[in-house]
């Protein structure tokens, strides 16, 4: 994996870059819509491909689970398994474990239940690199202690030191050339822990780095404060990427602040439940207003579900509980938001970032 920056706004941190991947080159800043078990929901690949995706991301803990890592890899991986092509993204597992209500933390790992089974499994920072390894991304993350928010500075500052160790461990246990192992950093919402994290993981010097431990919980502002004080401790010719961050607004911010890439499940999840993202923010297609509007969702979209059906067919559709709605806005929410990183690409390149931040927010918030 090689990255190459190749802007820095003036005004702002923002960055444009490059990524190339063994599947193919990411332009930064990027979204990632999320495949959790390598599919995306109510989406084919060619559809995923057609709204501007350019990599996506899949969960290595579900993966584990169904249909296991052995048969993903007699496949031929997950690329060959899923057919596609692209760059890929598995997350280490962390997250999901440490989520899970009935968990047990150790320092060596994490001992949790069968969702299905109800057996009990241990994930550790070695066996967390033998699944993805098996499952093939072009990069994975190393496992780590995903802290919950709100917590106390004690417990924050033992997990932080945790992740560190397990960091070192997916380094000592990862094998693949052909993937880009990231570190991810902790701390919470404490600005020494998270200096100290960035810091550690910078000396052991990973291809690239995630910060971890966000969207738990703690609102915009704290987010913001997050990435202020740990970006500047991450170096300039490695991708930044933030977890699990995917709102337009919180996009935004931490564009600015630095990041060049983020992944969340909000597109698809929110065009489940008929919310669908507009330039004059979102609108809630079982509203009635929407029976006899013939408009497109956004006018001023250009994807397949705008430039072919209106709300009022939308709104027919989940009326009448038809698979096709979840299909047709899901395709309107990712292309969504890989236009909007596709036009912030553009007004970083163009030295207008924080212009264009600012227009499209004015839009964007008034219509919420």
């Amino acid at each position: 994996m090689k990255f190459t920056l190749k802007k820095r706004e003036r005004n702002t941190s923002a960055r444009r870059g490059t990524l190339v991947t063994p599947h193919g080159v990411i332009e930064t800043p990027i979204f990632m819509p999320v495949g959790t078990h390598a599919a995306m929901k109510a989406m084919t690949p060619t559809q995923v491909r057609e709204t501007g995706a350019q990599i996506i991301l899949s969960n290595t803990y579900h993966l584990h689970l169904r249909p296991g890592e052995d048969l993903v890899a007699k496949a031929g991986g997950l690329h060959a398994f899923m057919a596609w092509d692209g760059p890929i993204l598995t997350d280490s597992g962390g997250f999901q474990v440490f989520s899970l209500p009935n968990k047990r933390i150790t320092d060596d790992g994490a001992y949790f239940r069968h969702e299905i089974t109800g057996e009990e499994i241990f994930l550790d920072p070695a066996r967390a690199m033998a699944i993805q390894e098996a499952l093939g991304a072009d990069i994975i993350m190393a496992f780590d202690e995903c802290i919950p928010y709100p917590c106390d500075r004690k417990y924050a500052a033992i997990s932080t030191r945790k992740t560190l160790r397990w960091a070192e461990l997916c380094k000592k246990a990862h094998t693949r050339k052909d993937q880009a192992l990231f570190g991810i950093v902790q701390g919470s919402v404490f600005e020494d822990l998270r200096a100290l994290c960035a810091k550690e993981l910078v000396q052991m010097d990973f291809p690239g780095y995630a910060i971890g431990g966000v969207s738990v919980g703690e609102g915009l502002e704290l987010l913001k404060r997050v990435v202020e004080y740990t970006a500047p401790f991450l170096p300039d010719d490695k991708p930044r990427y933030l977890m699990g961050v995917g709102l337009p607004e919180d996009i935004l911010e931490s564009v600015e602040r630095g990041i060049d890439m983020f992944d969340c499940v909000i597109p698809t999840r929110y065009a489940r439940s008929a919310t669908l993202f507009t330039n004059r923010g979102r609108i809630r297609l079982t509203n009635r207003k929407y029976r006899r509007d013939f408009y497109p969702v956004d006018p001023n979209c250009s994807c397949y579900t705008c430039r072919n059906f209106t709300r009022a067919y939308l709104h027919h559709l989940f009326n009448a509980n038809e698979v096709l709605s979840a299909i047709l806005s899901s395709i309107h929410n990712v292309h969504f938001y890989l236009n909007m990183m596709a036009e912030i690409r553009r007004a970083i390149e163009e030295e207008r970032f924080s212009e264009y931040k600012r227009t499209f927010l004015d839009s964007y918030l008034k219509g919420k």
